[in-house]
């Protein structure tokens, strides 16, 4: 607590001659008197001035804040439990509310008054960004994160979100930030993010919050198709002649993406898909199927554990080295078996699947359907897959079940074929 104890001193005093601010008064008084304010003009106005002064902080000036979080805004201990026992005694309404009043850490009230200046809600998440960065050389800083997630989680539920479509015609500057932000497929150049957004047969959608209405929180892209596609490339290639609106009767869920690394662990894909589904069963009733084209970002990670105990493992990641979809074909049989066994044999701790996309998926009620080789050619699906890639199937009518059985008894929903593949690779790995 030392180097705290140094930087809370410079952070906290007076400092002549640095650039003026709309107060001059140290961030640590500038929090008390936001917590003891009780007009709304003039909480409003010391909100704007924490926030202010905090962007002008300093790397180590900004940890030293956050120490200041974590201990002098922290609950106190003695505190609670004298007023858990006053409830342990008496269960009313006055001794709960002292109770829940002593269980949350001022601080928690500090980010609610701070999000009263204009535009707070984007520099709260940008906030705890700073601190999530912070957190694996301080990681006694990590009890002002549940702080964050708790009033992320009521600011940023369901209700507060805005489904906009995003076409050709979406102001510049948010298009700017769908290329930014595209974490699955890059989007190279504004030709490249033409070919996904102008054509008939494409489809672009992205959650919003009304407090930051330039900020896509999480986007999705989608391909309209005849049949299930099992690659990336024959979606996204440059000469493609868009289907009519006749033809298509799937919906191909190929890229999601989250924009704000300071809402991490704040859930929006599920919401996001279902939402989308009802959108284009509105506008597209010829459409009956609804799947994913996904990536399996922690194959290759499997692959080389399990390499030495079976040569024809070391002899696809060799393939897979050359970046070069040749170099592949003659694997991409033992591609299919090694992905599906992955995904269906591979778990967690808490016996869950290994792969996050596929935890996603799987909990949302989708159904693993198919699994495919040679299906992101990319430098990239070479590096995290070995170009492998999967659809999950959302049947509405079943998605629920699915959900239930997945949560409750980890079970994973999976076509006969991908089943299929799983027994076969299993049967193989033991050779």
């Amino acid at each position: 607590m030392a180097y705290f104890a140094d930087l809370m001193t410079t952070l906290f005093e007076r400092r002549p001659g640095k650039p003026d601010l709309p107060s001059r008064a140290p961030i640590a008084e500038l929090c008390a008197s936001l917590l003891s304010s009780r007009g709304e003009v003039s909480g409003t106005r010391l909100a704007r001035d924490v926030l202010a002064h905090y962007a002008r902080l300093t790397p180590a000036e900004r940890r030293a804040f956050f120490g200041y979080l974590a201990a002098d805004l922290d609950l106190d201990p003695d505190r609670l439990a004298e007023a858990a026992a006053a409830y342990k005694a008496q269960r009313d309404a006055r001794t709960l509310t002292r109770l829940t009043r002593e269980a949350e850490p001022r601080r928690q009230e500090l980010f609610r008054r701070l999000n009263q200046a204009p535009g707070a809600t984007g520099e709260l998440v940008r906030m705890r960004l700073d601190l999530l960065n912070l957190l694996p050389e301080a990681p006694e800083l990590g009890v002002i994160d549940p702080d964050f997630q708790h009033l992320f989680a009521s600011w940023f539920n369901r209700g507060f979100l805005v489904l906009r479509h995003i076409d050709w015609r979406t102001p510049a500057n948010i298009l700017e930030k769908i290329i930014e932000y595209e974490a699955v497929h890059a989007i190279n150049d504004w030709d490249d993010l033409q070919r996904r957004l102008r054509p008939s047969d494409r489809r672009c959608f992205a959650f919003f919050h009304p407090a930051m209405p330039e900020e896509p929180l999480i986007f999705v892209e989608v391909a309209l198709t005849k049949g299930i596609p099992g690659s990336v490339q024959t979606l996204l290639a440059e000469g493609r002649i868009p289907l009519a609106d006749g033809e298509f009767d799937t919906a191909v869920f190929y890229s999601i993406s989250n924009c704000q690394e300071g809402l991490r662990g704040i859930s929006f894909g599920n919401s996001l898909i279902k939402q989308v589904v009802e959108e284009l069963k509105h506008d597209l009733p010829q459409v009956s199927r609804y799947v994913t084209l996904s990536p399996v970002p922690t194959l290759i990670r499997w692959l080389e554990k399990v390499a030495p105990d079976r040569p024809y493992v070391g002899q696809l990641l060799e393939a897979a080295a050359k970046a070069d979809p040749k170099a592949m074909e003659p694997h991409r049989a033992a591609l299919r078996r090694l992905t599906a066994e992955y995904l269906l044999a591979v778990k967690r701790g808490d016996g869950l699947p290994a792969d996050p996309v596929a935890r996603f998926h799987l909990g949302n009620g989708a159904l693993l359907h198919d699994v495919h080789a040679l299906a992101d050619t990319s430098a990239n699906g070479f590096r995290q897959s070995c170009t492998a890639m999967v659809n999950y199937l959302y049947d509405l009518a079943k998605v629920e079940r699915n959900n239930e059985a997945f949560v409750t008894d980890r079970q994973v929903a999976a076509a006969r074929q991908v089943q299929a593949l799983a027994d076969q690779a299993e049967t193989t790995g033991k050779k």
